[in-house]
């Protein structure tokens, strides 16, 4: 494999502390970056050619999270190793911020639009479906690959996310961040669904962050096994939240160094985003 590494998805700003769970107020990303040179020094540090880089979020008040939108976009503008993802929100009372977000969808460098249902909402709630048709339309008119984050349980498991893949992906990129982000996700994945969704036509894409043990051996076993596949897989690390130097081992292992590998850790990237 050569020594390119694309990025699919980390994140710049730094979030305030925050009381998780009941508990004291916290920083659990202990690396994030709240400055482009800081993020620049981490891709020269891990050897990173390429990145799409993201709004960090996490805390409740996601005011914080859509005013790293001009950072991103200004990273992406400063260096062309960065790709920009902005952070855009489906829920009703986040309608006037989202819309402001999607002005600047046309900016240099900007290639996706990161939503989650984290903090509330529901893919099939009729409340959020404006702001959702509204955020696809975006992405559809602009040419940007649309990225949900996925995890088990409620509003962001596979479930419940797959049916923005069944209604929108026929025409926009979706990826699904963190390839259902546990085991039940993995296996309802890779069992089938994945795979069915590649062969009736969807635009579906996905990473390994968060992945555990088993599924990027089997998903790399499935896919020489059906044929399909090879280029729907990215690497990603979710830096702050993820570990790039982990991430990066786990998936090199299950992908290997030839053709496979080739597409995870750049050709994929270079065919959604450059």
């Amino acid at each position: 494999m050569s020594t390119k590494i694309s990025d699919a998805h980390r994140h710049l700003g730094k979030l305030p502390a925050y009381p998780f769970y009941g508990g004291p107020p916290v920083n659990p990303d202990t690396t994030a970056r709240a400055t482009i040179g800081e993020l620049l020094e981490d891709l020269d540090a891990e050897g990173t050619e390429r990145a799409l880089v993201i709004p960090n979020y996490g805390v409740p008040d996601v005011a914080v999270s859509f005013a790293f939108n001009n950072l991103v976009v200004e990273a992406a503008a400063r260096d062309d190793r960065i790709r920009a993802g902005l952070w855009v929100s489906p829920r009703p009372q986040d309608a006037e911020l989202t819309a402001k977000a999607l002005t600047l969808a046309t900016e240099p460098g900007v290639r996706a639009l990161k939503l989650s249902f984290l903090l509330g909402g529901h893919p099939t709630d009729d409340a959020v479906r404006p702001q959702l048709d509204e955020i696809f339309t975006t992405a559809r008119d602009n040419g940007l690959v649309v990225h949900v984050h996925t995890s088990p349980g409620a509003a962001s498991d596979i479930d419940h996310v797959g049916h923005l893949v069944d209604t929108y992906a026929n025409e926009v990129p979706v990826h699904l961040v963190h390839f259902g982000g546990g085991m039940s996700g993995h296996i309802k994945l890779i069992g089938s669904r994945f795979f069915d969704w590649i062969e009736a036509g969807k635009r579906v894409y996905t990473d390994l962050s968060w992945a555990i043990g088993f599924a990027p051996g089997w998903l790399a076993a499935e896919i020489e096994r059906r044929g399909i596949g090879h280029d729907r897989v990215l690497f990603a690390s979710d830096q702050p939240w993820g570990d790039h130097a982990g991430e990066f081992a786990r998936v090199r292992a299950a992908m290997g160094d030839g053709e496979l590998g080739e597409h995870v850790f750049h050709r994929t990237f270079s065919h959604l985003y450059d």
